[in-house]
Parts: C-alpha cells; structure tokens; sequence
C-alpha cells in the first residue's frame, strides 16, 4: 500500500480540477490534459496517477455519454460497434501500461503529454465534412479509430476524447457537436476497460479517486448541456482555451526544470 501526504486541501483541488476536466472533456475532449497533470504535480507516482485518473474519470465519461444520448447528439446505430472496440483496445493499452517499469514510464509521461497537447491544439483547423463512406468501410473506420484511440487511452488517456471527435468529424461528416457525442461512447468505454484493469491491480488511490469522480461527473453533466446547448462554437472556443493553457503550463514546467 502506498501512503502519501494528500491531506483535505490537496484533495478538495484536486476535485476542483476534475469538475473543470469534465466539464472542458464534456464539451471537447482533453479533460486528461487537466487531471492527470494535476495528479502528478500532487506528488502521484505516474503508475497511481494514470490509475486514480481513470478512476475518476469513468463517472464523469457516464455522465456525459448519458446527456448527449438524451439529447440525440449521439449516432446509435455506430454506439455498439464503437464501445465494443473501445473497450478492447482499451485494455489491451492498459495491460501494456502496467508492464512498463516505472523509471521509464515517468519520461514517457512527459513526453506522450507534449503530443496531446500539440494534437489538440492543430484540432481547431479541423472541419466536419460530407462523408462518402460504403457502410462497410464505415464500419471498418469506426473499428480501427475506436479500437486504436481505445489503446491508446488505456496505455496513457490525455488528448483521447479530442483525438476521437477529430476523427469523427473528418472521417464521418459529424459536426463537431455531434462528434463530441459519439466520442462519448468510445471515451466512456475505454475508461471503463482501463478502471477495472487498474483497480484490480491496485493501482487507484479510491480516497483521492472518489471525490474527484463526483466533481467530474457534475463538471460533465454541465459541460455536456452547454455544448448541446450553444454547439460548435463553444466547443471549438473551448478547445483552443484549455490548451493554450495547457501549453503555457508544459513551457513554464520545462524552463524551471531547466533553470534548477
């Protein structure tokens, strides 16, 4: 068992982050890009960081797929084949995750954070456009996307749910309203695959975990009506603020880190 100094102040942060990583992930995707910096710079070792993440990040991932499927913003006849794949490929990342040591594991934290933020940063270039997919190729796109960003959310997670609503809007034509709504489905199970795999190997710290879980399913449940509500704007002004800051964040990081 691992103890750590995370007393009530440390922990009411960190739910305050997780409200605003649901509520950003809600909307846009990149939700990890919040709580999973936020966890580390709490003093989690990355192994528990990742796993307390997932931990609370399924609730609010529930609780957004739920609101956009009772809004209609979500394609039911591409749910069950996209959650299905999400949540193999999910497991397999997560079961590759945990076979990495954890010297290693730390650079690779590092890095894999510096690419999500890039990713969804050139994200606001990104347009929904008509698709002229066969039924069958669609359903072959949607496999290898779910299946692939399903992997990679439970080896790492952070840019997933932004990465998925790319690839909705220009392989698929959604807007990106839309797209936030089916990226909901592969998101909620990829978390859910990773958070059985990481609770039974230990590796969630459930009294940090729980009070975030709350914090974000609220944040989700009011990030999801708002972009519904107000469409794609919102999300793409979202987007573009959360990692602007994310980025200024990473930068500041590494020039102390350089200057020590």
């Amino acid at each position: 068992m691992i103890h750590l100094p995370l007393g009530p102040p440390v922990i009411a942060l960190l739910a305050a982050a997780a409200f605003g990583a649901g509520l950003v992930d809600a909307i846009a995707g990149g939700g990890g890009l919040v709580s999973l910096p936020a966890l580390l710079a709490a003093g989690l070792p990355p192994v528990l960081a990742l796993g307390t993440n997932k931990g609370q990040a399924v609730f609010g991932a529930t609780a957004s797929a739920m609101t956009y499927w009772r809004r209609g913003a979500i394609d039911r006849d591409r749910a069950a084949l996209g959650f299905a794949a999400g949540f193999a490929g999910s497991w397999l990342g997560a079961r590759a995750m945990l076979a990495v040591p954890l010297g290693p594991l730390r650079g690779i934290v590092i890095a894999l954070l510096l690419i999500a933020a890039a990713v969804v940063l050139v994200r606001r270039n990104v347009a929904p456009r008509p698709t002229t997919l066969a039924p069958g190729a669609a359903r072959a796109a949607l496999l290898a996307i779910a299946f692939g960003l399903g992997a990679y959310d439970g080896f790492f997670g952070p840019g997933t749910g932004s990465m998925l609503v790319i690839a909705f809007a220009t392989v698929f034509g959604d807007s990106l309203t839309r797209a936030s709504g089916n990226a909901k489905v592969v998101n909620l199970a990829s978390n859910l695959a990773a958070m059985i795999l990481f609770a039974a190997h230990g590796t969630i710290l459930w009294r940090v975990a729980l009070p975030m879980a709350a914090a974000n399913a609220l944040g989700a449940t009011t990030g999801a009506h708002l972009a519904v509500r107000n469409g794609d704007r919102l999300v793409r002004l979202v987007v573009v603020a959360v990692v602007l800051a994310v980025v200024v964040k990473l930068v500041v990081d590494l020039l102390r880190a350089h200057g020590s």
